[in-house]
């Protein structure tokens, strides 16, 4: 007997495209595009012990859970590797004269019976009423001693009978037996089964579709008592494996994954057939599920199955469907995900010489790199990868779908974003620009943030209410993608944290539902240096989901200290446990010379720099809520600076300076210094000389008074005002407007220029002797009158060469040094950047990357 052909088998496409080296995308199979349920890996991974054991060769825990689901005794269900066994088993056990098929359908009810030795009779569908099924017809056709198999619904058509009508037919033909099959009915709302409706109807149901599990081969049927027992008795044990047992117990369990299938096939399932219907010269039949039924009008499907197939693409031809007259004609492909199924349009519009119209709006490439932790190294990598590219000749630009942190930047736009993506536009040599970073969240409190939107801030909010802004939030990350990549060769796109942090995974829109936007391929990068890098790598993999794992394309080894080769063994084994390669090791770095992305290190200490000789010592308060800290970093590379980061009074000791930097919640950070006795130490080492500054919320701790009667960075409203440090003669109100803008003036009292940008909601009054004079006449800062405190609203001040050297030679004289007189340590980031980029390169397969981007 020949052998029919099935969809779905992907292994004899995969080989026979291995020599093209095309991926096949499978549409001969009707497979839920959702894959299969996230808790699937993490159920299998922990009952893998299980294998151990001969599975139960009853089956009665999933029994049970499918007992429970249909409300029946668990006696009605028999359990089978997949509905195929247990048909061809029920042709053999169900007392039947004569096998009725309505065609088209299913091509192994006919195998099936005539293996068991049945005869068959077809009864027509009629391709003039679309396939669909005449119940009235069929019952003038019955006779007793009959099986009569009703596919609902229907496969190739997709068409589902009246429900109604097959009840009454069932009713009406007593001596016949109904056997339907249920394999694709999960996916239509609405529509109970027929399980146990009478006693002489047969289900079969199919658990491998819905489930998106048809590696592991799992269906049931449900039947009378009398019928289930005769067919168990001809059943082989231990057809059921262990893990196919456990995970169909789970599965009809999951309400929420059986929900936003249905909800989700539906929607897919319309969007593509109302795109080909829209192709001239093809007839689309209307479905209920999750496959469509679709007539050529003058073309051959062999001919297009083979155009489809050089396209990487996988069809169903309907040649060997009975009931159809001109199978030639007719060809079914499943429902898949939105980015298929437009690649399926496009391979179609080929075909059949449509042009352009059909045409996708092909993504910007791209790549991105995600960490396995925060501080993984997936900031410096973006940025290297910037200069790399923009020295390869390639316009690229960076983005950070959300970005949170307390140090961010204005751009020349009045825009504020994240200072990782302006360090990143610098060394892609580009302005930056909001469209980088289009979500800022700036923490005020340890459970919420302003929340900034496209540079402008939109509010504060509580992680709850930012999860529920989120809706919101994620149209607006799309479009400021789509503007930038417009404008750029490529993309290169940073996630946040980690994308396995399975708590967050729901909310996401910065790593892998990004990813999947812009269709970038995902490099996960790991720091070693803190040990753990491989078991990172695998558990992220395992808690990610099918379609999240598809995205990951490798590894990336960061901060190794040590020869990389070393590393063979480890970087073997985890290919074998993801198939994925590591695609580069880079070493540990010191002294990058490039901005921190956010204040992790800088409060694990890498601002500290060693004690040196004649040099001055400048002291940076550890606030809770500190934003900017950056602002401190030129002196790092200063020979003669000594930069100390103290939270505590023991720390303070006796410094040449004291700088109280950015602060994202002014009020608590200025009851810190109060409780902690830091705000008395400073006042106390003032007296004994030493020079005392404020930056933006530091400046305003050194006032009389901060007052915040809009709450915009305290829980309470507050119109008396906080009393604050007294250091200089001026008092804050904190206003609803923010003020972000870029400077550049003078610094008065030396004459250096200056630049930089404000990011504040304080408006300062009462001030006396001003520090800064702008270019466009404003002014800013206020000093005391012996010069010893000074602050001052602008962010980057200390960035100035000049300016920075003076200050630090007025430090040393007031110390008894000789002042050094001339600029040593330029505060210049191109050959930061420049060196980066050697390392890098040297590092990983650029060109590899390139081949991911698809440059």
């Amino acid at each position: 007997m020949e052998k029919f052909e099935h969809g779905g088998n992907i292994h004899k496409a995969c080989r026979e495209a291995a020599r093209s080296g095309l991926q096949i995308i499978d549409f001969s199979a009707n497979i839920n595009p959702l894959g299969p349920p996230e808790w699937l890996r993490p159920l299998i991974s922990s009952e893998l012990e299980q294998i151990f054991h001969y599975p139960d060769p009853e089956n009665l825990q999933i029994c049970q859970a499918i007992a429970e689901h249909f409300s029946v005794s668990k006696e009605h269900i028999v359990i089978g590797n997949g509905t195929t066994e247990l048909l061809y088993a029920l042709m053999r056990s169900l007392p039947c004269e004569r096998v009725v098929i309505p065609v088209p359908s299913y091509v192994d009810y006919v195998r099936a019976a005539e293996i068991a030795g049945k005869a068959v009779s077809f009864f027509y569908l009629e391709e003039e009423k679309e396939f669909q099924l005449d119940v009235a017809r069929l019952q003038q056709e019955l006779r007793p001693g009959d099986l009569v198999i009703i596919a609902v619904p229907n496969n190739p058509t997709g068409k589902i009978p009246d429900r109604k009508e097959l009840l009454a037919l069932i009713k009406a033909c007593p001596q016949a037996i109904f056997l339907f099959d249920e394999a694709f009915l999960d996916f239509v709302e609405d529509y109970p089964s027929f399980c146990c409706t009478e006693e002489n109807v047969v289900t079969l149901n199919s658990m491998t579709k819905f489930y998106a599990i048809p590696g592991l081969r799992l269906g049931f049927a449900t039947m009378s008592k009398d019928f289930a027992r005769t067919l168990k008795d001809i059943l082989p044990p231990w057809t059921v494996n262990t893990l196919a047992q456990l995970v169909g117990e789970r599965a009809v369990q999951d309400r929420e994954y059986q929900k936003d299938s249905i909800s989700t096939c539906r929607r897919l399932r319309l969007e593509l057939t109302a795109q080909l219907k829209s192709l001239p010269g093809l007839q689309v039949f209307e479905s209920t599920v999750n496959y469509l039924l679709v007539k050529l009008q003058s073309e051959k499907t062999s001919t297009l199955k083979e155009h489809c197939a050089k396209a990487g693409i996988l069809i169903r031809s309907c040649h060997n469907y009975n009931g159809i007259t001109t199978p030639d004609s007719f060809f079914r492909v499943a429902v898949k995900n939105r980015s298929e199924n437009q690649r399926l349009v496009e391979c179609l519009s080929s075909f059949l010489k449509i042009k352009k119209r059909h045409a996708r709006n092909k993504k910007t490439p791209s790549i991105m790199f995600q960490g396995t932790c925060s501080d993984a190294g997936k900031s410096i990598l973006t940025t290297a990868l910037c200069r790399i590219m923009m020295q390869d000749g390639f316009a690229i630009a960076p983005f950070k779908a959300q970005n949170m942190s307390l140090n961010s930047f204005v751009t020349l736009q009045g825009d504020e974003m994240g200072r990782a993506q302006v360090v990143q536009a610098q060394a892609a040599k580009l302005d930056p620009d909001c469209r980088m970073n289009p979500i800022l969240l700036k923490p005020n409190s340890d459970t919420g943030s302003q929340v900034i939107v496209n540079g402008q801030p939109v509010g504060n909010m509580a992680v709850s209410q930012y999860n529920d802004y989120k809706s919101q939030a994620w149209p607006e990350v799309c479009r400021a993608y789509d503007r930038l990549a417009a404008d750029f060769d490529a993309i290169i796109l940073e996630g946040a944290g980690s994308p396995g942090e399975v708590n967050l995974k729901k909310d996401d829109i910065v790593n892998m539902r990004m990813a999947e936007y812009a269709e970038a391929p995902v490099i996960l990068v790991g720091d070693i240096d803190r040990g753990g890098v491989y078991a990172s790598f695998v558990g992220i993999m395992e808690v990610l989901a099918e379609w999240e794992r598809n995205l990951v394309a490798g590894f990336v080894v960061n901060k190794f200290r040590g020869q990389a080769s070393l590393l063979a063994s480890a970087h073997d084994y985890l290919k074998l446990h993801t198939k994925r390669p590591v695609l580069g090791v880079i070493p540990y770095i010191k002294k990058l010379g490039i901005p921190e992305e956010d204040s992790v290190s800088f409060k694990k200490g890498s601002f500290n720099t060693a004690s040196k000789e004649e040099s001055v010592e400048v002291a940076v308060i550890n606030l809770p809520h500190i934003s900017n800290f950056t602002d401190v970093e030129p002196f790092l590379e200063e020979p003669d600076v000594t930069l100390r980061i103290v939270e505590n009074i023991s720390e303070l000791r006796s410094p040449d300076a004291i700088i109280i930097p950015g602060s994202k919640n002014v009020m608590n950070d200025l009851r810190f210094l109060y409780q902690s006795g830091l705000a008395e130490a400073i006042t106390r080492q003032l007296e004994k000389g030493c020079e005392v500054i404020g930056i933006c919320g530091g400046y305003q701790m050194l006032g009389q008074k901060i007052s915040d009667p809009y709450q915009i960075e305290s829980s309470v409203i507050d119109t008396e005002g906080l009393r604050a440090m007294g250091l200089l003669p001026m008092a804050t109100i904190l206003e609803k407007r923010k003020n972000l803008t870029r400077k550049s003036g003078l610094h008065l009292r030396s004459g250096k220029k200056v630049v930089g940008y404000e990011i504040h909601h304080g408006i300062s009054t009462g001030v006396q002797d001003r520090v800064l004079q702008f270019d466009d006449s404003s002014s800013c800062g206020s000093t005391s009158g012996d010069h010893r405190v000074w602050g001052a609203y602008l962010h980057g001040i200390f960035d100035s060469d000049e300016f920075r050297r003076w200050f630090i030679d007025n430090l040393r004289a007031r110390k008894g040094l000789q002042p050094v007189g001339r600029i040593v340590a330029p505060y210049d980031l191109e050959a930061s950047f420049d060196q980066l980029a050697d390392v890098v390169r040297q590092a990983i397969d650029i060109q590899q990357l390139y081949k991911l981007m698809k440059l």
